[in-house]
């Protein structure tokens, strides 16, 4: 939003076209967020290899908009993309921030990246190599010149009835499972210290029955059928394990670790939260 208003001259002495959005309003009500929703975008994610993978985001940009103006420029949202690096992580991601308020003159702001993101990973037994997919979100915060900048991913897994092996003569009931994880980062969580979609990822899947894969042969079904059955876990077990892994964890200044199952002899799910300031 430009703090002057009217028209702009153009090249040329053509007519000058009039900047409606920084003219005055005078209603005097602020908005806390104002800019665009569901623009998706082709972005190239870093990952803890090294490596970048391509994939596609949606977005919701916003600023903070004073009571005495109209109306913010939508155009320079689409500007910060169209100019940002090439390749996008946790700290590049972060700097996008302050150059958003100072493009559009706001004094606060938010940006939520959301986009699928793949892991390869090799099946426990045969060692065949397939593709994970993880939604992850990106959001971050500015106000003031303070950064706030969190994680939040959904990591698929499965779980098993400790209740369900404990009475029933042989088998137990199992159903796939939705850890989700939303970290805030903090400023250990730089440099070379990064947390990593990877390492998430992890903190998870190390709290559940067990992991999933693509891609799985027979003795790798066999080896994960009898990991999950060695390893019973109710929904409040998962989400009490992955928050004393968060809280072990010096780059995460506060959590929310959420744990749904979808369970499979009920037509509901079993659902667990635990949140965090450290």
């Amino acid at each position: 939003m430009s703090l002057t208003s009217g028209a702009k001259p153009l090249a040329g002495g053509a007519t000058p076209l009039v900047d409606v959005q920084s003219s005055a309003d005078t209603r005097r009500i602020a908005i806390d967020k104002v800019g665009i929703k569901g623009i998706r975008y082709p972005i190239q994610i870093r990952d803890k290899t090294g490596d970048v993978q391509n994939t596609v985001a949606e977005l919701t940009m916003s600023v903070y908009l004073p009571q005495q103006f109209k109306g913010t420029h939508m155009s320079r949202f689409i500007e910060i993309l169209e100019g940002r690096q090439k390749h996008l992580d946790v700290p590049t991601f972060k700097a996008l921030l302050p150059e958003m308020l100072e493009r559009l003159e706001s004094r606060a702001g938010e940006i939520q990246m959301r986009f699928t993101y793949f892991v390869n990973k090799a099946a426990p037994v045969s060692g065949v190599q397939s593709l994970m997919d993880y939604d992850v979100t990106f959001i971050g915060k500015c106000e003031e010149g303070v950064t706030d900048l969190q994680i939040r991913v959904v990591v698929p897994v499965t779980s098993l009835c400790p209740c369900s092996k404990e009475i029933s003569q042989y088998g137990a009931h199992n159903q796939r499972s939705h850890i989700t994880i939303t970290a805030r980062l903090s400023e250990l969580a730089e440099g070379h210290n990064i947390l990593w979609i990877e390492d998430v990822i992890r903190i998870a899947e190390d709290s559940a029955s067990c992991e999933l894969f693509g891609l799985l042969k027979r003795p790798d079904e066999k080896f994960v059928t009898e990991r999950a059955y060695e390893n019973p876990k109710f929904v409040e077990d998962i989400v009490r394990d992955v928050a004393h892994k968060l809280n072990n964890d010096d780059r995460i200044s506060h959590y929310i670790a959420e744990a749904e199952n979808f369970e499979s002899i009920h037509n509901h799910s079993a659902y667990a939260l635990i949140e965090k300031q450290k």
